[in-house]
């Protein structure tokens, strides 16, 4: 806040949302918090898939132990 030069009343001001708006209610944080979990468990999946295709299971248990289809499978 410092380098904005901002005055003390918008210092307090800016201090006083943190206490009044709870990002974790907010829907569009809530949002971006669930894409983010579904892009990791898939890139989990994906390394899961290929270190069972390394061990050379069959492509259809692949796509069913992970969820993953098979053109994303074969693609690895």
């Amino acid at each position: 806040m410092q380098l904005r030069n901002l005055n003390k009343k918008a210092i307090k001001d800016m201090a006083l949302v943190g206490k009044i708006f709870k990002e974790e209610k907010d829907i569009l944080y809530r949002r971006g918090e669930i894409k983010g979990e579904i892009k990791g468990r898939y890139e989990e999946a994906m390394e899961i898939a290929l270190e069972m295709k390394k061990d050379k299971f069959p492509i259809e248990k692949i796509a069913k132990y992970t969820g993953l289809t098979i053109e994303e499978i074969q693609a690895l």
